[in-house]
């Protein structure tokens, strides 16, 4: 039994460093983000030759000028789809901790009984609830990772239509 105690302590310590790497994705996300629609708000403006003042004498300057903020709005998109990417990851690494901790009360000689897997010792929690934790913990980034590229594609239209 203490075994499995010290399993699932490895687990939900693996379980804090990827809900830490969350935090860190979901704040470079945003950077990314306000990156984006920074050069979307800019695009038109780019494109008005009125707003380039003396530097309408050099040649081709509106396109340079053009293809070199969209250049970096590919750049950025690139490494949002990276960040998403390395969401998913995370969502599949949470998946496999809950799998191996249902594994863990399921396989093995040692099976713990259901008495045994409801019990609390002072205020720790049963068994039965770490392995909840870990499904609902899987279960809500599995749900926020669903949303997420809805709510991006909506933002930016927000900001290219205002």
């Amino acid at each position: 039994m203490e075994a499995i105690i010290k399993k699932y302590q490895q687990s939900f310590r693996k379980v804090k460093e990827e809900m830490d790497r969350w935090d860190e994705l979901q704040s470079r996300l945003i950077s990314q983000f306000t990156n984006a629609s920074s050069i979307i708000g800019r695009l038109q403006a780019i494109q008005n030759s009125k707003n380039y003042g003396s530097l309408n004498s050099i040649e081709g300057i509106e396109v340079a000028v053009l293809q070199k903020q969209m250049d970096s709005l590919q750049s950025i998109l690139l490494s949002m789809k990276k960040t998403m990417e390395e969401f998913h990851c995370i969502v599949l690494s949470l998946e496999k901790i809950q799998r191996q901790g249902k594994q863990l009360v399921k396989g093995g000689s040692n099976q713990p009984t259901k008495k045994q897997l409801q019990l609390k010792i002072g205020v720790k929690p049963s068994l039965a609830d770490c392995l909840d934790g870990l499904v609902l913990l899987h279960e809500l980034h599995h749900s926020e990772l669903g949303t997420l590229p809805s709510q991006m594609f909506r933002a930016v239209c927000i900001v290219f239509l205002s």
